[in-house]
């Protein structure tokens, strides 16, 4: 990475040493600096490499399933207009998802991982540990290892290894060792924590794929840039349908790896309207996970961000209904955009996830996963006030095969969801 040729672009960075404007950069024990070093050299080298293109390229079709479609949310976008008629406006966004939950996994997880396990056997690694909460990024990890004949450690908190059983059991099948964690609040902070104790032990052998565009340079540029196929089908596919590019894009953000893969491409289009989604849980004056909200800039997993933290320091439990967006923390570029002003940052409650993923299932026959249902809730306030013509585009990252039991729970109706072992 070099600093930015154009200061006036939102699209370059971060600069050498890894920051964007005072976020990012490396704030690692001196153990993990060499691997660090090596991490950087071997992606500078694999990215002027037209064979890992190439590579890469071929699993994205033929393993992913990629280009995944664009969906026009016919009656998404007619229930929201009737609400904007009833309000007596004649407005209302036309409504597009990008469906990565169609890919390979079911998230769009799988785009980093397979970019990262590629970067992995070039450098001669036999071993991968990633983190994970909801559990997608080490599904996507232990099928990417199953592939390739690696093996595979995924730290999950023991809170979210109970409420996300469904890819627990899929971790295990794949031939994963899921290591429970029961530090702290038992979630993704802890697993990551954990995580990052087993690099600095096992040096050698072990590559660390981190699921999110955090920690410490180059993963948040890495990740972004695997995750920018996203934004970059966007592009295509909303020039084939509509013959120009969105008004709006919108997607959830925990870390933030399935927003920046949507906006990255579309950052210099000062005109489209970018807004990203964070979990404001039981309430922003409560408990929740938006660190941008309700947060200040720290330094926690090797960069410096927004984060959730009291006056002396200590970082603070989040809390989201969604197991994925459960992190006290922001991948540093989206802190970067949010301070310069080109991306809104907007928040949902648990409750209007819930019945965004209620309303998607009735309405598209498509159940989302709890995540992006933090963005629909905002697509469901935004595009009613939107004129007719104004084209909105959401990132469907996840399917909600993995929070049936949740919401059921959540619902009251537990019962209904277990399998009828009559049958």
């Amino acid at each position: 990475m070099v600093k930015p040729e154009n200061p006036n672009s939102f699209r370059t960075g971060p600069d050498e040493t890894g920051h964007f404007g005072m976020f990012g950069g490396r704030f690692v024990a001196e153990t993990l600096m060499p691997l660090i070093l090596d991490l950087e050299r071997a992606y500078g080298e694999a990215r002027r490499d037209p064979g890992f293109h190439a590579e890469l390229a071929s699993l994205h079709t033929h393993y992913v399933g990629r280009p995944s479609p664009l969906y026009f949310a016919e009656r998404m976008t007619e229930h929201l207009r009737a609400i904007s008629a009833a309000s007596g406006s004649q407005g209302g966004a036309k409504i597009y998802f990008k469906r990565d939950e169609l890919n390979h996994t079911g998230a769009h997880k799988i785009n980093n991982v397979l970019g990262q396990i590629l970067l992995a056997r070039r450098m001669g690694k036999k071993r991968i540990i990633a983190e994970t909460g909801a559990g997608q990024h080490g599904v996507a990890t232990a099928t990417a290892c199953a592939r390739f004949g690696l093996e595979c450690v995924v730290y999950m908190g023991a809170v979210d290894v109970e409420r996300q059983k469904p890819n627990v059991f899929r971790m295990h099948m794949l031939g994963a060792e899921v290591r429970p964690v029961q530090a702290g609040a038992r979630t993704l902070k802890d697993a990551m924590n954990e995580a990052l104790r087993d690099w600095v032990t096992n040096v050698e052998d072990t590559f660390y794929c981190i699921g999110t565009a955090a920690g410490p340079h180059p993963y948040p540029a890495m990740v972004r840039d695997f995750q920018s196929i996203i934004g970059e089908e966007v592009r295509t596919q909303m020039l084939a349908a509509e013959g120009r590019l969105p008004d709006s894009l919108i997607a959830c953000i925990g870390g933030g790896s399935n927003a920046i893969g949507l906006f990255h491409p579309f950052l210099d289009d000062r005109e489209i309207e970018i807004y990203g989604v964070e979990a404001a849980g039981y309430g922003l004056d409560k408990l929740h996970a938006a660190s941008l909200a309700g947060g200040k800039p720290g330094v926690l997993h090797g960069n410096r961000t927004y984060l959730l933290m009291d006056d002396d320091g200590q970082i603070l439990e989040g809390h989201s209904i969604s197991a994925g967006l459960d992190y006290p923390g922001i991948g540093p570029e989206h802190a970067w955009l949010r301070d310069t002003g080109r991306v809104t940052y907007l928040s949902a409650t648990d409750d209007e996830a819930l019945a965004a993923f209620q309303l998607c299932a009735r309405l598209e026959g498509i159940i989302p996963a709890l995540e992006p249902a933090h963005a629909l809730a905002r697509v469901i306030e935004l595009a009613p006030k939107k004129p007719r013509d104004h084209l909105m585009v959401m990132n469907l990252c996840g399917r909600g095969d993995k929070d049936i039991f949740a919401v059921a729970e959540h619902l009251g109706r537990g019962e209904e969801a277990k399998p009828d072992k009559t049958r």
